[in-house]
């Protein structure tokens, strides 16, 4: 039996247009979302830096649970969503997607992974994903509460 030792960064930065070729078929089977009209690659046009980040995490990792560094990537992604008329929960939905996507895409490549550090990887992954997530909000809300206050003259 041989051992592999790819790491999942390796497979995630190997496999990110597959990752997002799965994450895109999904999202484009989901009724609520494709009601906002947006071409590919507007559609996808945060992922190729989404998961740089999550791949600079993976080599790099913050303890789980430690606010991770702010990704203007992820602060861009909750604004422009806003313009494109998404709603908050589209783009909830929108991460979870990204997060089955990317765990397909590893189980996929399992027997290629170092088994002792896939659990504590993945744990890493989703982490970075809500973090990213949670920019996103962070942004379209201030944006939704911007555009709720009166022009002053």
């Amino acid at each position: 039996m041989t051992l592999h030792n790819d790491s999942v960064a390796d497979i995630l930065e190997r496999e990110t247009k597959t990752a997002i070729a799965s994450w895109l078929s999904k999202v484009n089977a989901e009724k609520d979302i494709i009601t906002v009209p947006l071409s590919t690659e507007d559609r996808c046009a945060h992922l190729p830096e989404m998961f740089h980040d999550i791949v600079a995490r993976l080599r790099d990792p913050l303890p789980l649970g430690t606010r991770a560094l702010m990704s203007d990537a992820a602060h861009d992604h909750g604004c422009i969503r806003r313009e494109q008329g998404y709603t908050a929960a589209m783009i909830v939905e929108e991460s979870r997607m990204l997060q089955v996507s990317i765990f397909k895409t590893l189980q996929l490549h399992l027997g290629e992974l170092d088994a002792r550090v896939v659990l504590e990887d993945v744990m890493i992954i989703a982490d970075e994903v809500d973090s990213q997530l949670a920019q996103a909000m962070s942004s379209y809300i201030f944006e939704a509460n911007t555009d709720a206050q009166p022009i002053e003259a």
